[in-house]
């Protein structure tokens, strides 16, 4: 397999400067709506309801003898949601994505070379960094940031297929949105406990650009995304750095979308 050191360079020069603006891009981003609130009348009835059951429990005071109270269980409260802003105020935070895009987008670029598809990896590197160290901090993938993603990456894929001259491709990403986000989509039904539908739509995002590429970029990317995030997942619950039952996916899934890329053409000579 031929890799480019040319292509390799520029790429990862791109990632180097695109890399320095993704805090800004996170700081951009939204945040998601609240949780919905009691209405004020509700509220009011439960604070009624609340104050007669308190009454009534006084009564019942005077005539009893006193008991024991059994300790009651505390509820568990979640940490409020980091703020998109502070999150991308985070010291040393552009320099680490800076630096972290332009690996991924010199790899990418020197397994791709320069062809119309580079243009794919040079979008979706630092969007992908974006995606996760906001999925690493708050757990959650943003649609305000994938949804815009789409539109852009499926506008790449078919100005790349036109320069290519190369209609088979723009198939295969079609039918690798339709295998990555159906794989997910059916994981997240049957049990959307252990999955957000951010990675969902993350993973037919990934679907569409793998696709493109090849059905070993679609399959090796995608099965190194499940194996990355099954070890990967447990040996940082193990080191304590992420709770076992609700760790970030999107990570693993764009490291193994990396890993497809690069060494996808590898596994489909050896299996081919």
């Amino acid at each position: 397999m031929t890799w480019y050191l040319d292509a390799a360079l520029v790429a990862g020069a791109s990632g180097l400067v695109t890399g320095a603006f993704v805090p800004q891009l996170i700081a951009a981003i939204p945040e998601p709506e609240p949780d919905p609130v009691l209405e004020p009348s509700a509220d009011r009835a439960a604070q009624r309801t609340a104050a007669s059951m308190s009454e009534h429990d006084s009564e019942l005071a005077r005539v009893t003898e006193p008991a024991v109270a059994e300790p009651v269980a505390e509820p568990v409260v979640e940490e409020p949601k980091e703020l998109y802003v502070d999150l991308a105020a985070r010291p040393g935070l552009r320099w680490k994505t800076s630096v972290v895009t332009a690996v991924v987008a010199g790899l990418l670029g020197a397994r791709m070379g320069f062809q119309p598809a580079l243009a794919l990896a040079l979008y979706l590197a630092p969007v992908g960094v974006a995606l996760a160290v906001i999925d690493w901090r708050t757990r959650l993938l943003p649609t305000r940031l994938i949804a815009p993603s789409y539109a852009v990456v499926i506008v790449l894929v078919v100005l790349a297929s036109i320069l290519d001259g190369d209609r088979h491709a723009l198939v295969t990403a079609g039918l690798g949105w339709l295998v990555a986000g159906g794989t997910f989509f059916v994981l997240w039904f049957l049990y959307p406990r252990g999955m957000g539908y951010g990675d969902v739509r993350l993973s037919g995002l990934l679907g569409i650009a793998l696709g493109y590429l090849g059905w070993s970029e679609l399959l090796t990317g995608v099965y190194a995304g499940f194996l990355l995030g099954g070890v990967g997942g447990l040996l940082l619950s193990l080191l304590r750095l992420v709770d076992r039952k609700a760790y970030p996916f999107g990570p693993f899934m764009l490291v193994g979308a990396v890993v497809g890329v690069v060494a996808g053409p590898y596994v489909g000579a050896l299996y081919g």
